[in-house]
């Protein structure tokens, strides 16, 4: 008769196993349809390796645990182990990096302008290097963030009272020290006196829809804003995943001392746990 914690590290990796087909079928699917942006490109990888990786281990578990295989038990628990200490460290990692920073109020407007010094330093140099800002951009275009703000009609006077997002606000239009002449949500004219800001952002922003303030410092700031918020919130999430990760690793000790003991490897006696 299976022990108990055998038959839950079974059951819990063949659920595993289940969600890793969805995934790495995912990452193939936009790997070989055509049409692909860069976007997507961007998120193919990612899922095709944690798709394999997550069918492999589960594997291993499943396996280890029902046929009672020590060894393959064993590489379950040390990837186990090796991943919870990487998610410990990457949940401090990200309190400490999204610790800093955050939108300003601005006088007499509904929204909050975002500059790029007030964020994390390791943060600033991700969105800074050329490469990751192609991708970052070519997401922001291909996502046509800005889409609802060129489609509305509003007056100067609704679009100021308007909550828009980090992204929105950085991205689809000057900042407000720039002092531009507001034509429509996204079609911001130069002051007719000349604009006497220093802020580099007002000479990169462009009427183009195509780019807008895609090559501002606002708009990147914007970006971090919204990364900030996420990576917060799947901060929690890791903390969650981090005790149920504790639980089964908990459970395979127990499943992998039975295996030792039915297998006679210190000439124990079964028991069960």
């Amino acid at each position: 008769m299976f022990r108990l914690s055998n038959n839950l590290i079974g059951v819990l990796n063949f659920i595993t196993f289940l969600l890793s087909v969805p995934i790495l079928g995912g990452g193939i699917w936009l790997a070989t349809r055509g049409g692909v942006t860069d976007c997507e490109k961007f998120l193919q990888t990612p899922l095709i390796v944690i798709g394999v990786f997550l069918m492999l281990v589960s594997l291993a578990g499943l396996v280890g645990a029902c046929c009672r295989n020590s060894l393959l038990l064993w590489i379950y628990l040390f990837v186990m182990f090796v991943l919870i200490i990487l998610l410990f460290c990457f949940t401090i990692f990200t309190f400490v990096v999204t610790n800093k920073g955050a939108g300003e109020v601005v006088s007499g407007r509904g929204y909050k302008e975002y500059r790029l010094g007030d964020y994390s330093h390791w943060l600033q140099k991700r969105v800074e290097n050329s490469k990751n800002w192609a991708r970052i951009r070519a997401c922001l275009s291909d996502g046509k963030v800005c889409q609802s703000l060129q489609e509305s009609n509003q007056n100067f006077q609704q679009f100021i009272s308007d909550n828009l997002s980090p992204i929105e606000s950085g991205c689809c239009k000057p900042p407000s020290e720039c002092n531009f002449d507001y034509q429509s949500a996204t079609v911001w004219n130069p002051p007719s006196t000349g604009n006497t800001s220093t802020n580099p952002d007002c000479g990169a922003w462009s009427n183009n829809q195509s780019d807008l303030c895609y090559d501002c410092q606002s708009c990147k700031a914007g970006v971090i804003a919204n990364i900030k918020d996420k990576w917060k919130k799947i901060a929690i999430l890791n903390i969650i995943i981090l005790i149920f990760l504790i639980v089964v690793y908990s459970i395979g000790c127990c499943a992998f001392r039975n295996n030792r003991q039915d297998n006679g490897a210190f000439g124990w006696k079964g028991g069960y746990a």
